[in-house]
């Protein structure tokens, strides 16, 4: 192994002040952090590139990007120069007052979506977009006749975590601690596009769906779903929302994967990889859709704030001025071929899905959790997204060795779990 291997000290070397450190960590949080989250795994103090440092200086090789989020990397030199500029020139106004900022970026938005007409509410993050989109397709349907309020989503899904994207995730475990819910969405299969049709009736406002299911096990959704999603919507007067929050900013291919089908939808929600780390997230919506706010429909304290959007313009700016869209499909497929070989050769490695660097190792086993603890010991970070999916994400700036250095550490894990059986 050469020197910059994150893997080349053995993880049985760790030193005991380094576990005392992540356990003073741990005590700490347990004691004022509200535990919506299991114990913490580790605790990094920087970053750089696609390399995450813990307190002593060793670097791990991060392939799941704090959830598909920072796909240019860590402490991205533009990003970090954008916001350094920005924050020390104006940090926040309110929706009250309009910045130069938020009105640049909801211009490139709309020209990398290819919406001349497009229009962005600001949010948060994926779950306060999501929030939007659902507001929006409500008013649109209500415009139509008073109880046009239901969403269709499919099975699997991920949307969020407020009280209305938590019932379109399609999730039922998610649901039960919070039920009884509001009652307005109706779930179907991921992959039966007779049940979709059905399911959408003159009380639809909308059609909620991810065209690849990330948190779902990184399923794509057939052409024949997408097809009858768009088609019933055309047919009932509702809208067509695809959450491009892990999809978007070229996680897929194209800067948004519904640009990769013949499927365009209404409206698209994005958020995580848009300001590679900082929190935001935008409802795009093109037509009659853009059109359907109106002044106190929907607001929002720090949504289109000037720092965040700044980080935004940035993170666009570099995707295009390197062609980062072009280089990531390059290692698209060489880690996606690395993988396929991977099935061929190591023990539990069946199969291979999902988009551009959006990847999932499928098992033939529900040993995803073990696979990731055992790639953790090799300091590599991924993470399983199903018993037995476990997801890759790693940053479209990662290079052809990190992308054989993850290959190698994951054939090393897949070698210990299947002989620990």
């Amino acid at each position: 192994m050469s020197p910059s291997d994150p893997r080349a000290a053995d993880a049985r070397s760790r030193q005991a002040g380094d576990a005392a450190s992540l356990e003073e960590l741990q005590a700490r949080a347990g004691a004022h952090v509200m535990r919506s989250y299991g114990p913490a795994k580790g605790a990094f103090v920087r970053g750089q590139g696609t390399a995450l440092f813990d307190a002593s200086g060793r670097a791990w090789l991060d392939f799941l990007c704090g959830l598909a989020v920072t796909s240019l990397g860590h402490a991205h030199p533009a990003v970090t120069a954008a916001v350094t500029q920005q924050a020390g020139t104006l940090v926040h106004t309110s929706n009250l007052y309009l910045t130069e900022p938020a009105i640049e970026l909801a211009e490139k938005l709309a020209r990398i979506v290819g919406w001349p007409d497009a229009r962005t509410f600001f949010a948060q993050c994926g779950a306060t977009a999501n929030e939007a989109a659902i507001k929006l397709a409500r008013k649109h349907g209500k415009r139509q006749h008073e109880d046009k309020v239901r969403v269709v989503a499919l099975e699997g899904s991920f949307h969020g975590r407020t009280l209305a994207t938590l019932e379109a995730t399609g999730q039922p475990a998610k649901h039960a601690p919070f039920e009884p819910l509001a009652g307005f969405v109706d779930h179907v299969p991921h992959d039966d596009a007779d049940a979709l049709t059905a399911a959408v009736g003159d009380r639809t406002c909308a059609v909620l769906l991810e065209v690849v299911q990330g948190e779902g096990g990184v399923r794509a959704l057939s052409p024949e779903v997408l097809s009858a999603a768009r088609d019933a919507c055309d047919r009932h007067g509702a809208l067509l929302i695809v959450d491009e929050v892990q999809t978007g900013m070229g996680r897929t291919g194209p800067w948004f994967a519904f640009q990769d089908t013949d499927v365009v939808p209404d409206v698209i929600t994005l958020a995580k990889a848009l300001a590679n780390g900082l929190p935001i997230g935008a409802c795009v919506a093109r037509g009659a859709a853009g059109e359907v706010f109106e002044p106190g429909d929907h607001a929002t304290t720090f949504g289109g704030n000037p720092v965040v959007c700044a980080a935004a313009n940035a993170v666009i700016d570099t995707i295009e001025r390197v062609q980062l869209l072009q280089a990531a499909r390059a290692r698209s497929r060489r880690l996606g071929d690395g993988l396929a070989a991977l099935v061929e050769s190591a023990p539990h490695a069946a199969g291979v899905r999902g988009r551009g660097l959006l990847l999932g190792l499928e098992l033939d086993a529900p040993v995803a959790a073990e696979l990731e603890e055992a790639c953790r010991e090799r300091y590599l970070l991924v993470n399983a997204v199903a018993p037995d999916v476990l997801r890759l994400a790693p940053p479209l700036t990662v290079s052809r060795q990190e992308v054989d250095l993850a290959l190698s550490a994951l054939e090393e894990a897949l070698h210990a779990v299947g002989t620990s059986d």
